[in-house]
């Protein structure tokens, strides 16, 4: 009784990962490319690598700076100043595309998924996106990993060692320039994973996953922001689970945070703008479980890339 899909520490640098509304929310082609490993020092722990990209459509919004902004940016995002020029971006459209690989002991979980979000502003300085991810799934059971109890076990030798299946999520996401909140479901509808044995009671079937996220944005001076957010996951039938989390971001250059994932684990989170093609996000995981004897924490690093970024804009105007 676990999670089916991924954990991150580093979604707060990618709510994309586990929203599909955030498609097309920057005035580029944000590309990202991540990789955790999660309870280092086990074997078989969990080892993720992920790619997403995702980008507008709609002239009006890539003709002009996501809030309207001059020429490189304008106003830094994390001063308070920018409230005052914010605009909520003009109707558009977005697309993506995620690709995440999971892999805990002999089991394999691939997910890729095409992403569509329509952005519609709600007030002058209020946006909501409502987004869909479609695409497929697998499962597989490496069975040469496993040591059996009883030789030739028919709930494995009956089995198929996995098989591609639909995939759905859908998100909804409202931003502004000092807030955010959104919900979104992966895993919208249940699939057979890895084997399915005529010879067992057992029932292997994926469960929707569901995502509850806000945060908000305080400015401690024109140069220093402080934004707490908090993450609630709830999937049936593994426990109720929350993370917390807070960033301090010094203008458009550097972030420095910390997160609390219940009964799990504390992070400390790092994400630096080099300039105005890259951006990179680094975290550590403490483990606070039992895992706490056998493990050696998780690591987690994205890389980030602004593709068409004709503003050289060096961060997120829009997510945060």
């Amino acid at each position: 009784m676990a999670q089916q899909r991924p954990q991150y520490t580093q979604y707060v640098f990618n709510n994309f990962l586990l929203n599909p509304a955030l498609s097309g929310i920057e005035n580029y082609t944000d590309v990202k490319a991540g990789y955790r490993s999660q309870w280092t020092g086990l074997q078989g722990a969990p080892v993720t690598s992920y790619l997403t990209v995702n980008a507008p459509l709609g002239s009006d919004f890539i003709n002009g700076d996501a809030t309207e902004m001059p020429t490189a940016g304008g106003t830094d995002p994390a001063s308070r100043s920018y409230t005052q020029y914010y605009q909520a971006a003009p109707p558009h459209h977005g697309i993506g595309f995620t690709l995440v690989t999971d892999k805990a002991g002999p089991i394999t979980a691939t997910n890729i998924d095409a992403t569509y979000a329509y952005h519609i502003g709600l007030t002058s300085t209020l946006n909501l996106a409502v987004g869909v991810a479609a695409g497929v799934s697998r499962t597989t059971l490496n069975t040469s990993e496993l040591t059996l109890f009883t030789p030739n076990d028919p709930a494995i030798d009956n089995g198929s060692p996995g098989v591609w299946s639909p995939d759905l999520g859908v998100g909804v996401w409202a931003y502004s320039s000092n807030y955010y909140f959104g919900a979104s479901v992966q895993s919208l509808l249940p699939q057979k994973l890895y084997y399915d044995s005529k010879n067992t009671v057992y029932q292997n079937k994926s469960v929707p996953q569901y995502f509850f996220t806000a945060g908000y944005k305080l400015f401690l001076s024109d140069d220093l922001s402080l934004m707490p957010s908090v993450m609630i996951k709830e999937i049936q039938p593994v426990p109720f689970t929350y993370d917390v989390n807070m960033k301090l971001s010094f203008r458009d250059v550097f972030w420095i945070g910390g997160s609390y994932r219940r009964a799990d684990s504390f992070g400390v989170l790092a994400g630096f703008n080099i300039s105005s093609l890259i951006n990179v996000g680094y975290s550590y995981d403490i483990t606070t479980s039992a895992l706490n004897t056998v493990s050696n924490g998780t690591h987690e690093i994205v890389l980030g890339i602004l593709l068409n970024n004709r503003y050289n804009v060096t961060c997120p105007q829009h997510s945060f």
